[in-house]
C-alpha cells in the first residue's frame, strides 16, 4: 500500500517528507516530522521552565540540547501512541492513512523505529543534572498511560497535559535543581494551556470518536466548549502569573503576561467549534502562543 500523505488535514512541510527516500518517508511520517506544531508544544514549556528560573541567556546551548529532545521524544511518543491506537486508528477518517494503520510500516518496525528515537532521547537526558534526569524519567509512566486515557476518560486531555508540561519541572531543575512553588504554579498553568488547545484540536474528530467510542474533552463539553476553553486558558494564566509573582513579586513583572492574554482571548473569541479547518488553525497558532510566553518568562527571569 503507498504512503499518502495528502489527505492527512494537519500535515505540513509535505515538500521536505518529499525529499527523503520513499523507503524513510512513511518513518518521517510515523514520528509525525511533518508536523512540527507537536514537537514544539511539547518543547515551549521546558523553555519555560529554564527561562524563568534565570538560565535560558547563560545555558542557551541547553535551550539548543532540549528542542532536539523534544523533536525525538515528540516522535517517540506518536511511534507509541500510535502502535497501542493501530486498530482504533483505521476505524477513523482522519488516522487511516497513518503508516502503521495503512500497513505501510510493520509493528516490528515500528517498535525498532521507537527505540531509534528514545536513543537520541537518552543522549539529551545525559546532557541535565542529576535531579533533572530522574524528574525527566518520572514522566516515562505517564506517557505510557496516555494512549489508553481516550479509552478510560472524558478528560484525555488532562493526562496529555500533565506529560506535555512535564518538561517545565525538567527545565527548571536542570537550571535550579530545588523543588519550589513557582516552578510548580508554572507546570500547573502549563497543563491548564494543554487541557485548552488539545481541546480545540479534538473539535476536529468528535463526529468519528463519537462513532468509535473514543473520549474526549471536547465531546464533553459539546455546546459549551468554548466557554470551557476559556476556563482552561483563564486557569493557565492564573498559575503562570503566580508563578512569575513568586520570582518576582512585583505588578508590573505581570505585564508581561499581557500578549500572551490577548493572543488566548482571541483564539476563544474567533473559535468556530464546527468548523475543523479554523480549529486546527487555532491549535496551530499555539506555536506563538510559546513564543509570547517564553518571552515573558525570558524578561522576568533574567530581571529576578
Amino acid at each position: 500500500m503507498a504512503l499518502n500523505t495528502e489527505n492527512v488535514p494537519d500535515t505540513e512541510h509535505k515538500g521536505l517528507i518529499g525529499l527523503l527516500p520513499s523507503s524513510a518517508r512513511p518513518y518521517a511520517m510515523l514520528a509525525r516530522f511533518d508536523r512540527p506544531i507537536g514537537w514544539w508544544l511539547l518543547f515551549w514549556p521546558c523553555a519555560w521552565g529554564i527561562a524563568l528560573s534565570g538560565g535560558a541567556i547563560e545555558r542557551w546551548d541547553l535551550v539548543l540540547w532540549i528542542l532536539l529532545g523534544s523533536i525525538a521524544m515528540r516522535g517517540a511518543g506518536c511511534v507509541y501512541n500510535d502502535i497501542v491506537d493501530r486498530d482504533l486508528d483505521k476505524k477513523v477518517e482522519r488516522t487511516q492513512s497513518r503508516p502503521l494503520a495503512s500497513g505501510v510500516v510493520s509493528l516490528k518496525a515500528a517498535w525498532v523505529w521507537l527505540l531509534i528515537l528514545c536513543l537520541v532521547g537518552l543522549v539529551v537526558l545525559l546532557q541535565l543534572n542529576l535531579v533533572a534526569q530522574l524528574v525527566a524519567l518520572g514522566s516515562l509512566a505517564l506517557v505510557a498511560a496516555y494512549p489508553f486515557m481516550k479509552r478510560i476518560t472524558w478528560w484525555p486531555q488532562t493526562w496529555l497535559g500533565m506529560v506535555f508540561s512535564w518538561g517545565a519541572l525538567v527545565g527548571w531543575l536542570a537550571i535550579d535543581p530545588q523543588f519550589g512553588w513557582a516552578m510548580m504554579a508554572l507546570y500547573v498553568g502549563s497543563v491548564f494551556w494543554v487541557i485548552g488547545f488539545d481541546t480545540i484540536y479534538a473539535l476536529q474528530d468528535v463526529e468519528d470518536d463519537a462513532m468509535v467510542g473514543i473520549r474526549s474533552s471536547a465531546l464533553r463539553l459539546g455546546k459549551n466548549v468554548r466557554f470551557g476553553v476559556l476556563v482552561f486558558y483563564a486557569l493557565a494564566l492564573v498559575g503562570w502569573a503566580t508563578a512569575i509573582w513568586l520570582v518576582r513579586p512585583d505588578t508590573i513583572a505581570l505585564v508581561a503576561l499581557g500578549p500572551i492574554a490577548l493572543h488566548l482571548f482571541w483564539q476563544v473569541s474567533t473559535l468556530n467549534s464546527a468548523d475543523g479547518e479554523d480549529a486546527l488553525n487555532k491549535f496551530r497558532s499555539n506555536r506563538f502562543a510559546g513564543v509570547l510566553m517564553f518571552l515573558a518568562c525570558l524578561v522576568v527571569g533574567q530581571a529576578g
